[in-house]
Order: structure tokens, then C-alpha cells, then sequence
């Protein structure tokens, strides 16, 4: 049986990891809607790639597993890429945190049961968990540590605590490189890896979304205002994880990389900084 690459989410910059990582292995790719998945796959199909084709709502555990037994049943699943979510500007905070933080949880824990030895995964976050102010110590073992079915019951996560969808998309993805802290120790003793990225303004659908929703000014003043001076494309973000998953990135696990072009560093230290509080 060959090597399975599991890639969840049907977007560009799922399909740029799989390209890089995915050569001489099947790839399962699954999405929420099969249209997506079906387009993607012919993208991949007609680059070389074997592709089969699944579904999956990462917000519910019965699909999470499904997915994972498809998997098991094509082979040993040596890489897991999980690049599905939502985005401010597309959801309400509930299904933000229901698929960005539990969803991803609960790919963690499926797909953590499985992984095979020498095997490796890549979360997607984003930026935004970076500019989240600090969390209580608390805080942060709940979000690494609490059973994922468990997790949106936490009391910092509930309606009155959670300000708006850009809030919960915050946490949702600080959350993420937490979950992937305290995941390296469990992938690590099937001899796995597992690690985050956290990506800028990357030229997606979704990013379009974001540039031209009710925050595109701020973004697009994101872009001016960092040291790059631009947004990234599906296939920087493809380059590190293809680092990560791969033979040179084998003392990588548990470990967050911020590619952002600058942004995040000049909303600290830059032109990007909010004013003083007077």
C-alpha cells in the first residue's frame, strides 16, 4: 500500500502543501462540500498526483472519524494537512470557534491516533492569534489541555466573553498553536510530528473575502504598512511546510512559524502599532 497524504480543506493553500509533499503518495482530499473537493482533486489529478476524494464538517467528531477510518483503509497515513476554517468576515464567533478551535481539535485527536512512525502533520492558523493580548497561564492549559469535547464549555469562550467573529477567530487560532504544543507530545510518542503555521494576508478566495469585507481597509493598510509590503502567495506558505513535514524539519514538532511578511512585528513595534491609550 503506498503512503497517504490526508488534506483537509479544498483551498489554494491546502493544495500548495500537498503538491510539495504529496509526490509517489495518495492523497485523500476531503472538504465540506464534495464540489470543492472534486475540484481540487482534478487540479491535482492533472498535475500527477492519486487523489481520492472525501467529505468532512470538522465541527463534528462522527465526520472527523469517518474521515480518519477512510484514511486508515487506504493505507499509513504519513502526512495530515489540515487547512480547513473560516474566517472573520465569512461566520458568526459561535461557528468560528465550533470549526477553527474545535474542529481543529478534534482533526489533533483523530488523525493523532493514527499518524504513523515517521509520519508528520501542518495546522494552518494565521497572524491574528499573534495580536491576541496575553492570556491568563490558565487560560492556555485550558485551550492545550481541556478534552476537545470539553472545549467550548470553557467559560472564557461563552457569548458574553467573546466580543465578536474577529475575537473568536483570535482565539480560535492561538488556541490552534497551543493545541499543536501539547498534540507534539502525544504525536511524538507514535514518533510523529506535528506543527503550526500561522500565515499573514495570503492571495486566497478567503483573503479576497477579508480585502474587500467590512475590515479590507485594515487590511489592506496591513499590507502597506509592513516591512514586506505585500501579501503572500499559497506557495510560501507550501515552501514551510514542505520544510516542516520533510527530512530537513525533523527537529521541528510542537513548534508555531509566524510568516506574516512583518505584519505582526509592525503592529508591535512599527507604523502598524495602536495609538497609546491616553
Amino acid at each position: 500500500m503506498k503512503e497517504v497524504v490526508v488534506l483537509i480543506g479544498a483551498g489554494s493553500i491546502g493544495q500548495a502543501v500537498a503538491r510539495r509533499v504529496s509526490a509517489a503518495r495518495k492523497i485523500l482530499l476531503a472538504d465540506l462540500k464534495q464540489e470543492n473537493a472534486n475540484r481540487a482533486a482534478e487540479v491535482l489529478l492533472d498535475a500527477g498526483f492519486e487523489v481520492v476524494t472525501g467529505t468532512v464538517d470538522v465541527s463534528k467528531r462522527e465526520s472527523v472519524h469517518h474521515l480518519a477510518e477512510q484514511a486508515a483503509a487506504l493505507g499509513s497515513v504519513t502526512r495530515v494537512i489540515h487547512a480547513a476554517g473560516v474566517s472573520p468576515s465569512q461566520a458568526s464567533p459561535d461557528t468560528i470557534l465550533h470549526v477553527d478551535l474545535y474542529g481543529t481539535a478534534l482533526v489533533l485527536e483523530e488523525f493523532g491516533n493514527l499518524i504513523a512512525a515517521g509520519g508528520s502533520g501542518v495546522v494552518i492558523a494565521s497572524q491574528s492569534g499573534h495580536r491576541l493580548g496575553a492570556l491568563s497561564e490558565e487560560q492556555n492549559r485550558a485551550l492545550a489541555l481541556t478534552p476537545a469535547d470539553d472545549l467550548l464549555n470553557l467559560a472564557f469562550l461563552q457569548a458574553g466573553e467573546v466580543k465578536d467573529s474577529l475575537h473568536a477567530y483570535q482565539l480560535s487560532k492561538r488556541g490552534n498553536a497551543l493545541r499543536v504544543m501539547a498534540e507534539a507530545v502525544r504525536w511524538g510518542k507514535r514518533g510523529a510530528r506535528i506543527n503550526t503555521i500561522s500565515p499573514g494576508i495570503i492571495f486566497t478566495p478567503l483573503a479576497r473575502d477579508e480585502l474587500t469585507g467590512p475590515r479590507g481597509e485594515g487590511y489592506r493598510r496591513m499590507l502597506e504598512l509592513s516591512p514586506a509590503g505585500r501579501g503572500g502567495t499559497p506557495d510560501e506558505v507550501g515552501a514551510i511546510a514542505a520544510l516542516l513535514m520533510g527530512p530537513e524539519g525533523t527537529f521541528f514538532t510542537g513548534s508555531d512559524i509566524l510568516m506574516d511578511g512583518g505584519v505582526t512585528a509592525s503592529y508591535f513595534y512599527g507604523d502598524l502599532a495602536p495609538a497609546p491609550m491616553s
